[in-house]
């Protein structure tokens, strides 16, 4: 009875993870009278137990892709452990906060089922999948899969994987293991779906080291474009509704992938170099050679000293003005994201002299913000051509969910924190905290706004209105106004004080008596 009523108290901090998703909801400190208190303590408390009910179910449905049922115990408690707030989510510090009373027998519980147990990675991300995507796609179908890598700096030189590479998170070569991922993403929700660790060619050729952290003898030495593919090829085969297939340069650069998405019938909007080599709206390479009678026919296209193609840079300096426009794509934390565009059909050049038709026409998207020297940002996409420069912007920009999805992976779930070596580990703890954060993903789902959302575009003139005129965006009384309301929270007083994503875990002994002054507000 005591450990269920330590559960309830944990899931009740769980919830805060739910509420403080920053597009809808953040719970706040803010001292009311005590019957506003009841009334937030109770609704907190049914929030919870209907929240345990379907995390207890949630991990029942994981367990039956675990292989054995004696996993369920350890599962449910390493998803808790990863969801509980905490600086470390490790394994000793996990079992210190699931099972004070015995920590040592629960550290070695978790141990062994992320470093030990042969259960599949594979089958438990396809069951998470299937357990989250009916509550992404509730808020819209399925938009586009995003390829990304993310990064683990590492100290040491042992862990599986590790070398030194470029570390995006650290924004420099270091000492890391990168992870390559696919997630399926709209433009409420997204999530990862497969997860690799990138194993470098001298860690993929060197048996000794291969055997200390039991790399399978199946894994071979792939590119990081190459293991992205493979895990593209497995998505479409397991039947998952397709999207536009997003990512950034350094999986854009390269024509061999570009090739291989266009080959697995996805349209792309990738990531390119300024340096990239096009073909101007118009141009494209010379034809083959006349035959001369003798020997082959020529085949391949050609270029000559005064016919050839340009960098994607030169090509948006040479850009007419009216070639540009503001183009806003989403709505951030405090403005609407806007920048200046230009989008062309051209055609890729790279390589070109050795086949013998062209190019097919794509869209060369161009990012040059007011204020800036030069262009920033270049994409290239296969996506129609009657397609308005509007949708190629808000495309693009969907790759953002990605970067909020390792945020929250890596900050809030733990995910760079295992300090195993052996790649089924590394693999083991990317997978629980993935389907930690689906549960995470369903509940926000189930939230439903607390107010309408804010208009796009304002239906008030424009005019300036007299000196001391009412807000004509407000109500009439201005207590009763939840959408603009002069205070966050919607009272008098000041405002109140936003807590962090994860508060601090309240003691089992000191909760039942002393109800935290919460209240809930937009």
């Amino acid at each position: 009875m005591q450990s269920r009523m330590m559960f309830s108290d944990r899931l009740l901090v769980l919830l805060s993870h739910v509420f403080a998703d920053s597009w809808r909801l953040w719970i706040c400190y803010f001292a009311d009278s005590g019957s506003a208190e009841r009334r937030m303590a109770g609704t907190m408390e049914l929030l919870a137990q209907s929240s345990e009910a379907r995390f207890a179910d949630y991990v029942d449905a994981l367990t039956t892709v675990m292989g054995r049922g004696d996993r369920a115990g350890p599962l449910k408690d390493y998803c808790v452990g990863l969801l509980m707030p905490g600086e470390r989510k490790s394994v000793e510090p996990m079992a210190a906060v699931v099972a004070p009373a015995r920590v040592s027998a629960k550290h070695q519980s978790l141990l062994h089922l992320v470093g030990q147990a042969a259960w599949s990675d594979e089958a438990v991300l396809a069951k998470v999948r299937e357990l989250v995507l009916p509550a992404i796609e509730a808020q819209g179908k399925i938009e586009a899969w995003i390829v990304d890598d993310t990064g683990f700096a590492k100290k040491g030189v042992h862990s599986v994987g590790v070398a030194r590479q470029y570390c995006g998170r650290l924004g420099k070569t270091d000492n890391c293991q990168i992870a390559v991922t696919l997630s399926i993403a709209n433009h409420a929700a997204s999530l990862p779906i497969a997860y690799r660790l990138y194993l470098p060619e001298d860690w993929a050729g060197d048996e000794a080291r291969r055997k200390k952290v039991r790399v399978p003898a199946e894994v071979k030495f792939r590119t990081k474009p190459e293991i992205a593919l493979a895990q593209i090829r497995t998505a479409l085969a397991a039947g998952i509704a397709p999207g536009v297939l997003l990512t950034d340069a350094g999986y854009g650069v390269d024509g061999a992938f570009r090739s291989g998405v266009t080959a697995s019938g996805l349209a792309y909007v990738v990531g390119v170099q300024s340096t990239l080599s096009v073909w101007p709206p118009g141009a494209e390479p010379l034809p083959p050679k006349p035959w001369s009678g003798r020997g082959r026919p020529p085949s391949r296209m050609r270029r000559d000293g005064e016919h050839v193609p340009v960098s994607a840079k030169t090509l948006a300096r040479r850009l007419p003005e009216e070639a540009w426009r503001i183009v806003p794509w989403r709505e951030g934390s405090n403005e609407i994201l806007s920048s200046r565009f230009a989008a062309v059909r051209i055609r890729p050049a790279s390589r070109d002299w050795k086949v013998s038709t062209p190019h097919p026409l794509e869209w060369l998207l161009i990012e040059w913000p007011e204020g800036e020297k030069e262009p920033t940002k270049y994409w290239l996409s296969t996506l129609p051509e009657d397609t308005p420069i509007d949708v190629l912007v808000d495309t693009a920009k969907l790759r953002w969910r990605i970067e909020r999805d390792y945020e929250e992976l890596k900050s809030e779930l733990g995910l760079a924190h295992f300090e195993g070596r052996s790649w089924r580990g590394f693999h083991h703890h990317a997978t629980l905290c993935i389907a930690a954060y689906g549960f995470l993903i369903r509940e926000r789902a189930a939230i439903p706004p607390s107010g309408p959302p804010r208009r796009q575009t304002s239906r008030i003139s424009t005019r300036p209105r007299p000196r001391g005129a009412a807000d004509p965006t407000r109500t009439a009384y201005r207590k009763l106004d939840r959408v603009n309301p002069k205070t966050t929270h919607g009272r008098a007083g000041s405002n109140p004080l936003a807590l962090p994503v994860l508060p601090s875990l309240p003691s089992s002994t000191t909760y039942a008596t002393t109800l935290p002054r919460i209240v809930v507000t937009q």
